[in-house]
């Protein structure tokens, strides 16, 4: 089917953000599509704090991207907007890196006051690098996403309905944009 590009923009090794898209990411390869995990706290610090667009690292990262039909953009909410380590990335990257692409956005907090950061800061900058489409996405509470001692994670079963809707209909539309993406 589709090639998903999965990006985590969570600086934190133990990110329930990065567990999540880990688990949606699941849900996506059972449903066909070729997925590809990107931690982008696991990008090289002197390439994202130099604006170091030539890096072999940023150069792959661009890459990924280049080649996905579809990107999965997950990232924790920190005073009311997505990581600065996501923003790091996004800054990199060329101006249209998500053109002709299908976008599912995805945030994590510890509040509620948190929800609209992915329409009233993610969105926007997504937008302005020219998806062919941007697909509802989800905010999630922290405290609906349990990690285990064994370090997979338990989603709240109504998150976890949400969450299987959002998923499905971005891989509805990565499987509808996919012909007319081929075809030129």
């Amino acid at each position: 089917m589709a090639t998903v590009l999965s990006v985590s923009g969570s600086p934190s090794p133990t990110s329930r953000t990065a567990r999540l898209l880990r688990d949606l990411d699941s849900r996506l390869t059972t449903q066909g599509h070729d997925v590809v995990p990107l931690d982008v706290r696991t990008l090289p610090p002197e390439a994202l704090l130099h604006a170091d667009f030539g890096h072999p690292a940023i150069v792959e990262a661009t890459a990924l991207f280049e080649q996905a039909d579809g990107i999965v953009i997950g990232t924790p909410v920190y005073k009311a907007a997505y990581s600065g380590l996501l923003k790091s990335l996004l800054d990199l990257l060329p101006q249209y890196a998500l053109a002709g692409k299908t976008v599912l956005p995805l945030a994590t907090g510890g509040t509620t006051a948190h929800v609209l950061a992915i329409d009233y800061a993610l969105r926007p900058v997504l937008a302005s690098m020219g998806p062919a489409h941007i697909t509802p996405g989800w905010f999630v509470l922290d405290k609906h996403i349990e990690v285990r001692q064994d370090g997979d994670i338990v989603i709240e079963p109504g998150t976890r309905e949400a969450l299987d809707q959002v998923t499905d209909q971005f891989s509805m539309a990565l499987s509808e944009r996919r012909p007319l993406r081929a075809a030129a």
